[in-house]
């Protein structure tokens, strides 16, 4: 018999998506913003998440004109992420980029790439070393280790830059699985300024569709109905909260 590893895939964060309203919007869009409002890279099992490729296209339609890059995502696959950001880097025109509800993981890698980075009041950054899932012997999984080494001091170096703090210190961040509010990430240096008051919205109708899609997948008995009926509560709490 022999051993096959597979190769580590970047993961989603479990707190991460626990934490993340995809409701949340910027209050309002033009021509010339882009939306990252999913997890990073693409899921072959729902179709969605937001790929190099998708950024790539809209970035050519703009051709130069300045942009805003939107951002509420709980981040996802961390080589996507490191692609988005060089692509915003390289783009010619100027780059703003606005943290409506989280940037976690690969996607705060993404919000790094602005020219200028703003953060809602009650948004919120999370860095952390890179997350995968691995598949192996020990041997396959010691060396996984060394293997992730490189991904961990480039994300520390883009951070760093960023903040102009030193590279030990956002290793230790990360190290740390770091969340940071949108004040703090204004005093730290990896925003500029908090948005204005008036900069987010709720979109109640997506709210209220994942609670239709998860009582749907209940009648359908296509998952655990127990747990996806606390979830449906759970998303109908939030968003009877958000509308008072």
């Amino acid at each position: 018999m022999t051993d096959q590893t597979l190769p580590a895939t970047c993961e989603l964060k479990p707190l991460a998506l626990e934490r993340w309203n995809r409701s949340i919007r910027a209050a309002s869009d033009d021509e010339h913003s882009i939306s990252i409002y999913d997890a990073i890279g693409y899921d072959p099992w729902s179709g969605e998440g937001v790929t190099t490729k998708r950024i790539a296209a809209a970035l050519r339609s703009l051709k130069g004109a300045d942009v805003t890059v939107n951002i509420n995502s709980p981040g996802g696959d961390m080589f996507e992420g490191l692609a988005i950001y060089n692509l915003l880097r390289e783009y010619s025109g100027k780059v703003s980029v606005k943290v409506l509800g989280l940037a976690a993981s690969a996607a705060s890698i993404i919000a790094m790439a602005g020219d200028e980075i703003r953060i809602a009041r009650s948004g919120f950054l999370n860095i952390h070393n890179c997350w995968v899932v691995a598949l192996g012997n020990r041997h396959d999984l010691q060396a996984m280790i060394g293997t992730l080494e490189p991904f961990d001091l480039a994300m520390a170096e883009i951070y760093a830059t960023r903040t102009g703090s030193e590279l030990a210190a956002m290793q230790q961040l990360m190290d740390a699985d770091t969340w940071l509010n949108g004040s703090a990430a204004v005093e730290q240096g990896f925003a500029d300024d908090l948005l204005a008051a008036d900069a987010v919205k709720i979109i109640q109708k997506v709210a209220g569709q994942m609670i239709f899609n998860r009582l749907g997948s209940v009648l359908n008995e296509q998952q655990d109905p127990v747990k996806e009926l606390k979830d449906a509560l759970k998303m109908l709490r939030t968003a009877v909260y958000q509308m008072r």
